[in-house]
C-alpha cells in the first residue's frame, strides 16, 4: 500500500478506481434512478414540512442525520424555515375583527351592472329634472 493520505472513498492514492466501485454510500433504488439520469423529485405535504421543522428545532438530533434521512439539502430545510416563519407571521398579523371578505366574480358582476343601471337612471332624472325647472318660470319654483 503506498503512503500517504487517504481518499475520502477509502482508497488509497495508489488505486485504481474500478468502474463498478461506488464512492459513496447510495441506495440501491436510488442507484437506479442516477444510473437513467433521472431522480425523482419529492413533494412533501405541509405537516411533512412541519414535522421535519419541528425535529430541527428540538436539537436533540444532528440537523445533518435529519436531511440525510430525508433525502434533503440544507438549502431545502432553510427554505422550508421561511416558508414557516412567513406562514406564522401572516397568521399573526391578522386583527380580530370583522375581516374583509371578497366577493365572487357572478355577485361583482352583477353589482357592477346593478351599479351603472343605477347610475343611468339618475342621470335621466337629472336631465328631466332640468327640464321641468326651465317649463317653470325659469327654474323657478315661486309663481
Amino acid at each position: 500500500m503506498t503512503k500517504g493520505a487517504r481518499r475520502a472513498s477509502g482508497v488509497s492514492p495508489g488505486q485504481p478506481i474500478k468502474q463498478g466501485d461506488s464512492i459513496m454510500s447510495v441506495p440501491d433504488n436510488q442507484n437506479q434512478l442516477l444510473s437513467q439520469g433521472k431522480k425523482k423529485r419529492r413533494i412533501l405535504s405541509a405537516e411533512k414540512k412541519f414535522q421535519i421543522f419541528l425535529e430541527s428545532q428540538r436539537g436533540d438530533t444532528p440537523t445533518g442525520e435529519i436531511l440525510r434521512r430525508e433525502g434533503l439539502f440544507s438549502t431545502d430545510l432553510a427554505r422550508v424555515i421561511k416558508e414557516i416563519k412567513e406562514g406564522a407571521l401572516a397568521r399573526l398579523s391578522v386583527r380580530p375583527g370583522i375581516s374583509k371578505k371578497s366577493v365572487a366574480s357572478q355577485n361583482y358582476n352583477a353589482l357592477k351592472r346593478e351599479l351603472e343601471e343605477k347610475e343611468r337612471v339618475l342621470a335621466e332624472q337629472a336631465v328631466e329634472l332640468a327640464i321641468l325647472r326651465k317649463k317653470t318660470n325659469g327654474g323657478s319654483w315661486e309663481r
